[in-house]
């Protein structure tokens, strides 16, 4: 008996380097008077993709502040890749991010892992995938904490979740769980997730919602700090 193949999900690529790159922009403003108060977002992201392997950077950040209250700032930057292995869904995949959040007092959070994943599905209208290994993250907490720099090593599980619905609607979702393997009992969890409305062209109303736990803080900090913005976007690419 022959196996038939099936096509699972297809992708446009490009000779030229910059016509294979994708991403888009977005950004938000709210404002009050009644306290003075304002909130912005801003946001970036860009993919590379080529038949065995793919990279990915975004970027992110956030400000609020009002009257008589000390601005709360927010920046993040992420970066990925993963190469294809034989198997067509397993590939291995590298990840690092740098986090500065004055909620949590971490002026610097730095954090490189490592591990092997798998396409749990892969289609041309959903992408669900976990990926399993290890990391390092180094944290500068502000001055006025007692322990102003930690290193932790950890176990790390991550799952991504892609949704496009007819060109119109699109889900991203990324979540990851962090074991402390040098500190017992410690986990930590970030997630980031967004959704696109496309409005018309290349323009988009765009929802986003990011979030980040500690469950064994410094003495005085914030265990969490989480928000939710919206705004509009404009893409560029596949």
């Amino acid at each position: 008996m022959i196996e038939k193949s099936r096509i699972v999900t297809v992708a446009q690529t490009d000779r030229s380097f910059w016509r294979r790159l994708s991403g888009g922009v977005d950004s938000g403003i709210i404002y009050a008077k009644g306290n003075n108060s304002v909130q912005y977002n801003l946001g970036a992201n860009a993919s590379y993709l080529k038949p065995r392997w793919s990279a990915e950077t975004s970027f992110s950040s956030s400000l609020s502040g009002s009257s008589g209250v000390a601005n709360s700032t927010r920046n993040q930057v992420s970066l990925s890749g993963s190469r294809r292995l034989r198997w067509s869904n397993w590939f291995w995949a590298g990840l690092g991010s740098f986090l500065q959040s004055s909620e949590q007092q971490i002026q610097l959070q730095s954090s490189v892992g490592a591990g092997i994943g798998r396409y749990l599905e892969n289609t041309d209208r959903v992408r669900l995938a976990v990926v399993v290994g290890g990391t390092w993250q180094g944290t500068t907490y502000e001055p006025s904490v007692q322990e102003p720099t930690q290193n932790l090593g950890a176990a790390f599980v991550e799952g991504t979740l892609q949704v496009s619905s007819f060109d119109k609607l699109t889900l991203n979702l990324n979540a990851n769980l962090l074991p402390a393997v040098s500190e017992p009992g410690r986990v930590r969890f970030n997630t980031n997730a967004s959704c696109y409305l496309k409005l018309f062209g290349n323009l988009k109303w765009n929802f986003s919602f990011y979030g980040n736990w500690d469950n064994r803080p410094p003495a005085h900090v914030s265990g969490s700090d989480y928000g939710l913005s919206s705004g509009l976007s404009w893409t560029f690419g596949n």
